[in-house]
């Protein structure tokens, strides 16, 4: 959580320009700051966290083996929320906000959001959607189609910023991840502050902590919040770690090493020999209908 003067010293001047201008197209702001492993008990104790009132999630990652999507800007995730029922993301990032098709500006569940870290920051633009409960389980457990997880805007941006080729149906789910989000305003600090633990399948966690604001207040707000972790013995100069790609990193190496754990391909399962067509009438259907595809190549 990068205070006015630190965000500022980080930047050359044309980076600063560029953020500025940039912090009045956002709809929201984000600053988050990652605890490192050794403190993350002594940060919680010291920010008086209560773990059971949390809220636990479980979260999935879908991509493609060699993580296409990531390298084309693409972010795909599906979430299932205790007491809150699943929801899911297509996000581009970076974006410029001023770039974006206006069309796609002015859809209510499309936001631009900037995320501010003591190492920088970054700008993204989401489409959000939500699946029917229990749809989520469904496509990792029962090869529920992983596109009727997503509205007819989510799947239109997806397929508008997609590598050539690939379909939502030809993503692999990856996760669940389990985390724990506590949301809750400190009794010394006026600030709704939110608590992230990010469990890993190798044992390994990230805790986030992150609290949102206006554009107009950022670098304030940026100012107050690192003055109150400073006070309760936060280190804010520790090296950063991202959720989505340590992730996507771990998941990725695991398919390269030709392991299934944590990962579900979504592809639909063969039709059962009562269902199943002849061999010459699939062929010459399938000639008929060709299966090229139309996805376009254009990047955020």
């Amino acid at each position: 959580m990068p205070p006015a003067t630190a965000l500022r010293s980080a930047l050359s001047d044309e980076q600063l320009q560029q953020l500025v201008a940039q912090v009045k197209e956002v709809d929201s702001i984000e600053l988050k700051l990652t605890v490192p492993e050794p403190a993350q008990m002594s940060t919680a104790r010291a920010l008086d966290m209560d773990p059971l009132q949390a809220q636990m999630r479980q979260v999935f990652f879908l991509e493609t083996p060699d993580l296409a999507l990531d390298k084309a800007g693409l972010v795909v995730r599906a979430r299932r929320s205790q007491k809150k029922g699943d929801d899911s993301v297509v996000k581009l990032r970076p974006v410029v906000p001023s770039e974006l098709p206006k069309a796609i500006r002015r859809s209510p569940s499309f936001g631009v959001e900037l995320d501010a870290s003591p190492e920088g920051y970054v700008v993204s633009g989401s489409m959000k959607g939500v699946p029917s409960d229990g749809d989520v389980r469904k496509a990792f457990v029962a090869g529920f189609p992983v596109r009727k997880l997503f509205s007819k805007e989510q799947q239109a941006l997806f397929a508008e910023h997609a590598p050539k080729g690939v379909g939502l149906d030809d993503l692999t789910m990856l996760g669940p991840l389990l985390v724990l989000k506590l949301k809750y305003a400190p009794v010394d600090f006026d600030r709704k502050v939110v608590a992230e633990l990010w469990l890993y399948p190798d044992g390994s966690r990230i805790l986030e902590l992150s609290t949102k604001c206006a554009p107009s207040e950022a670098f304030q707000v940026a100012a107050e919040t690192r003055s109150y972790l400073a006070s309760r013995g936060v280190d804010l100069a520790t090296e950063q770690q991202t959720k989505t790609r340590t992730a996507l990193e771990f998941f990725a190496k695991q398919m390269a090493n030709g392991s299934k754990a944590g990962a579900q391909t979504t592809r639909k399962p063969r039709a059962t020999s009562k269902t199943r067509r002849s061999p010459s009438k699939t062929r010459q259907s399938s000639t008929r209908r060709g299966t090229r595809s139309k996805t376009s190549t254009s990047r955020p």
